[in-house]
């Protein structure tokens, strides 16, 4: 998928460029697979903030994916490459032969009347599903799942793709696209191929306009802020005095700090962390 480029009417077009969506489908999504997209502009259930700078945006459909592919054998063909206004990636509308409909994540190169299948049994070809133990090492897969039969859960943003380096009882060493090396159980399912829209890492919003499109608020300097507000707030002009280094509104250290549970029950299947230790 290429990238469109503006001609420099304004100042924000000269530094603006957009996925060129035209080979997408010209139809409207599937409605039976549409679900509401309530917003919660970053509030728990208990209507506080827990994540910041999130507030109005677009109003979309929430699209129903099939991450986890448990129609085996069975042939589905794509009806058609469609967007979603809820991921970076592309989706594919698939009908199986029974007649029911799904979406799936589309992977780079899939095209409206291919055939794709799941199942152990099935080819090595991009779109197909099958569990790693049938997948030949050395190949690129994505909509990887973490624990068998609960979906896919790695490798799903636009352009991704894992490497299956090794199998060695009874699980599979993948490389994510971190650089991670973790071992998953071989009985999970993954997908073949390079998720689509592979150019979307080059898209430049050109303007703050777009971000706020997207749900995502202004973010503000903890220096500009007040004391009460922020660690670093306070002070003449740009000072750093009043804390003893980077810190975060809560009064964390902002840098080399570590803040994840090093006892998680899943450290174990982690062969290599993504910074190399």
């Amino acid at each position: 998928m290429a990238i469109k480029n503006y001609t420099a009417s304004t100042p924000s077009r000269r530094n603006m460029s957009v996925t060129d969506y035209s080979s997408l489908s010209k139809k409207g999504p599937e409605k039976s697979l549409l679900d509401t997209n309530k917003k919660t502009a970053g509030r728990n259930s208990y209507g506080r903030i827990t994540v910041r700078h999130r507030g109005g945006g677009n109003r979309t459909k929430y699209r129903i994916i099939d991450f986890k592919r448990q129609k085996n054998g069975v042939p589905a063909t794509v009806q058609g490459i469609e967007y979603d206004p809820n991921r970076s990636a592309f989706i594919a509308l698939v009908k199986y032969e029974d007649g029911e409909k799904a979406y799936i994540i589309a992977p780079n190169g899939l095209k409206a009347g291919d055939v794709i299948v799941s199942g152990a049994e099935a080819d090595i070809k991009p779109g197909n599903a099958l569990p790693l133990s049938a997948i030949p090492t050395g190949t690129y897969i994505h909509n990887v799942e973490l624990y068998p039969g609960k979906g896919a859960q790695l490798a799903r943003a636009a352009g991704i793709m894992a490497q299956l380096m090794a199998k060695e009882n009874g699980m599979a060493l993948l490389r994510l696209p971190s650089g991670e090396l973790r071992n998953v159980p071989d009985t999970c399912m993954a997908t073949i191929g390079q998720v689509s829209n592979i150019d979307h890492e080059n898209v430049k919003l050109g303007k703050a306009g777009r971000k706020r499109h997207m749900g995502w608020r202004p973010t503000v300097r903890g220096s500009v802020m007040n004391p009460n507000d922020h660690p670093h707030g306070g002070g003449e002009g740009k000072s750093p005095v009043g804390h003893p280094g980077p810190m975060t509104p809560w009064g964390k250290p902002a840098l080399g700090y570590k803040t994840r549970d090093h006892h998680k029950a899943s450290d174990k299947f982690i062969v290599k962390r993504r910074n190399g230790k």
